[in-house]
């Protein structure tokens, strides 16, 4: 970054920004406020000493050109969660403020993961990012924030600790890591209460609440007995409301408690069915259709009854992808041979 001093000292005179605008302000990413803190100490101490007589102390080969010169880093910005709402949004404009020698500009911008969304500033062009994020997807929009000009191209760079694991493994890759990063991205979590949430895991969480509220609906074969325990679904439905923020469910609390309504509805009415020709019907350790639980990916899914078929529970909330059954062959599409291991 001292190295661009001399462009900017070269900036036109009218009114344009010099072509090392982008690069005079330093946007750090730290994975923690605990790196960040000593980060800044370091900042405020050596890195604002070092600067401000580095062209004076550079070895130069011809003394009469001064490719380096002295900046004067100023206090550093910090974007985290212990600043306040109005402070962010006065960080972001000082952070659009170009060096045109008036405004008020950033030469150190400290900041965690709290920039990965939202910060859209086109003249961001220089990001250090000290330590591997915890996850691709992280790495990916926290290093997006720079080079969103595509006539300024951004520059990351990665410091990494050789003592952490993690980060040292991220080095060894670094090149193969970098060219195929968007097929390491972690499978994203559903919003609590949004409505893929509730068709997913609504009817396991009744379930599940209903065998803890009434000790004999514990047993596998007492499936059939919530008809005659209305005080259960009253017990279930009243805490799941009141558990959920009205704002967080469409339509509010009474839509929620409808819902709450129909899987109790449907349970009662899957259970006369079943139970009907005299087969025994229990939640889980039964053949399919006999039983009211089904993990997300059984096939016999789709041979239930719309009541029975919402009835699914699945182990995580991030297992719900089939695998993929592959066929090997050669280039002349002919299988091989004991390829069945792959």
């Amino acid at each position: 970054m001292l190295l661009l001093r001399r462009l900017e000292a070269d900036a036109p005179n009218d009114g344009r920004a010099s072509p090392a605008d982008p690069y005079l302000t330093a946007l750090c990413y730290f994975n923690a406020l605990r790196e960040l803190g000593g980060a800044r100490r370091i900042v405020e101490d050596e890195v604002r000493d070092r600067a401000r007589r580095y062209g004076d102390e550079r070895r130069r080969v011809a003394p009469h050109d001064q490719p380096f010169g002295n900046r004067p880093v100023r206090e550093p910005m910090e974007l985290t969660s212990r600043v306040s709402t109005d402070q962010v949004a006065l960080a972001k404009q000082r952070l659009e403020a170009e060096f045109l020698g008036q405004a008020e500009t950033v030469d150190v911008a400290l900041a965690t993961n709290m920039i990965s969304v939202g910060l859209d500033i086109t003249r961001l062009g220089l990001m250090v990012v000290q330590g591997q994020p915890k996850t691709a997807a992280e790495y990916i929009q926290a290093t997006s924030r720079v080079g969103r000009d595509h006539n300024r191209p951004g520059l990351v760079v990665a410091v990494l600790n050789l003592h952490k694991p993690r980060d040292r493994m991220h080095f060894e890759h670094f090149g193969q890591y970098h060219r195929t990063f968007y097929r390491a991205v972690e499978a994203t979590s559903v919003t609590p209460w949004a409505a893929r949430a509730l068709d997913r895991a609504l009817s396991a969480v009744v379930v599940s609440a209903a065998r803890h509220v009434d000790a004999g609906l514990t047993y596998e074969t007492s499936v059939v007995d919530l008809a005659a325990n209305p005080g259960v679904m009253t017990v279930v439905r009243n805490f799941i409301v009141n558990r959920a923020p009205p704002s967080a469910v469409a339509g509010g609390s009474a839509a929620l408690g409808a819902m709450i309504d129909q899987v109790f509805a449907d349970w009662v009415s899957t259970a006369h069915d079943q139970a009907a020709g005299g087969n025994t019907f229990a939640f889980s350790k039964k053949k399919s259709p006999h039983r009211l639980l089904h993990q997300p990916l059984e096939p016999e899914i789709g041979n239930l009854t719309p009541a029975h078929s919402r009835f699914v529970a699945g182990r995580s909330m991030r297992d719900v992808e089939p695998s993929v059954r592959m066929k090997v062959k050669d280039p002349y599409g002919t299988p091989i041979a004991n390829a069945d291991d792959v």
